[in-house]
């Protein structure tokens, strides 16, 4: 269990199950970005080559999250840790993890901040509580996912001590490549 944090007008705890969740959907998950990262992929003989850089779009674009409404309730189901931060009862954000099947590597799928309030500090809150989780459960390593359309996830990530550790290009069903930032406990 993890203990309650307060942290200005906020608190960070665990989910309760019901009405919590139909809550957590309902955030709004989109997000507006005026530069991704941009891959790309060559091969050379027996050698491939992959890069990733920084690229400003002509103007901002809002981005819909990678994940339907319904998968994403279907895969709260299988989350270990699943925490919320809520002001008055309402729910602001919220962060999941799955531990692999090790129990060494945890692995944050989901971490929104309802539109309204982000650059608050209720995400660093949120993922500092989950980071607590796994240090007390004795996990090793956390990874986060995120789209490359997603830049502010990317720096957000980048600016927590997470490094960059991999990718899949066929990792979304909307077709995004997922990135993967990593960081030792």
């Amino acid at each position: 269990m993890v203990p309650q944090q307060k942290r200005s007008q906020f608190i960070v705890r665990a989910l309760r199950e019901g009405k919590e969740l139909e809550a957590c959907a309902d955030l709004e998950h989109a997000y507006t970005t005026d530069t991704v990262w941009q891959m790309d992929a060559r091969t050379d003989h027996d050698e491939a080559f992959v890069r990733f850089r920084t690229v400003r779009l002509p103007r901002p674009i809002h981005v819909a999250y990678p994940r339907e409404r319904h998968s994403l309730l279907q895969a709260w189901q299988q989350r270990d840790c699943f925490l919320v931060a809520v002001a008055e009862d309402i729910v602001l954000g919220y962060v999941n993890m799955r531990v692999d099947d090790t129990g060494t590597k945890g692995w944050i799928h989901d971490l929104v901040v309802s539109e309204p309030v982000r650059h608050r500090g209720i995400g660093s809150a949120l993922l500092e509580q989950a980071t607590r989780w796994a240090y007390l459960r004795k996990l090793e390593h956390l990874t986060i996912e995120t789209p490359t359309k997603n830049y502010p996830a990317i720096r957000f990530a980048l600016a927590h001590g997470f490094t960059f550790c991999g990718f899949n290009d066929h990792y979304y069903t909307n077709q995004d490549i997922a990135l993967f930032f990593g960081k030792a406990l």
